[in-house]
């Protein structure tokens, strides 16, 4: 998660003057506020994290000790495959997280066997990404969503509108459920090829292979 710093400076002949801080990681945050106490010139310090919640220098620390024992920086891939033959779909779904300074990996597909269309098996494997995210106990945290899917993340950020009723529902219920965990998402378009972890566990689901993996990641993964 990141993080970033309001300090209050208070020099012998200043004025109080506040300065603002760029969005850091938390553990550059730490440094940051190491190097900023030797200067003798703090009144008030006031860490801001993306969920816009506000903590002084003790409930920082605390803070970091608890998300460390928690899933935490939480990047999901997401794809839907749709076969017209069978108006069945894929869903696959590969989520990246952290705990206790080790990063881990969970790949998981799940088959459908009625969809009308490769949108609606988008929005499903986004509302099946969400649900593992439930069970994995991600709550009121960012998090990072990747897709290919350009037209469903941009309706879900909002700058585009969806029409059809049956893919609103399926916003409503992903949204609803975001509300839910507390989870700030994050939406990122990205290629094809960038996202064919997520398209080989969604054609895996369509042909019957069913994946439920975890694995923890060497630190270069």
């Amino acid at each position: 998660m990141k993080v970033k710093l309001k300090w209050l400076y208070k020099g012998e002949k200043t004025e109080e003057v506040e300065f603002e801080s760029a969005w850091t990681s938390q553990d550059s945050m730490e440094h940051l506020l190491a190097d900023i106490e030797k200067t003798g010139r703090v009144k008030e310090l006031v860490i801001i994290d993306e969920m816009e919640n506000e903590w002084t220098q003790k409930e920082f620390s605390k803070l970091k000790e608890t998300i460390e024992h928690e899933a935490h920086d939480v990047v999901v891939y997401f794809d839907g495959g749709f076969d017209r033959n069978t108006s069945s779909a894929g869903l696959g779904v590969a989520i990246y997280y952290q705990k206790n300074h080790v990063r881990y990996r969970i790949r998981t597909n799940q088959f459908i066997s009625a969809m009308e269309t490769n949108s609606e098996a988008e929005y499903a494997a986004l509302h099946y990404a969400v649900m593992q995210l439930e069970e994995l106990g991600v709550h009121h945290l960012p998090c990072t969503f990747k897709g290919d899917a350009q037209g469903i993340l941009k309706q879900l950020e909002g700058t585009w509108p969806c029409y059809e009723e049956k893919l609103n529902n399926w916003l409503d219920r992903i949204e609803l459920q975001l509300e839910k965990l507390g989870i700030k998402p994050y939406y990122e378009v990205i290629s094809r090829k960038e996202n064919k972890e997520a398209d080989r566990l969604a054609t895996q689901a369509l042909v019957g292979v069913d994946i439920n993996s975890e694995k923890e990641l060497e630190k270069d993964s």
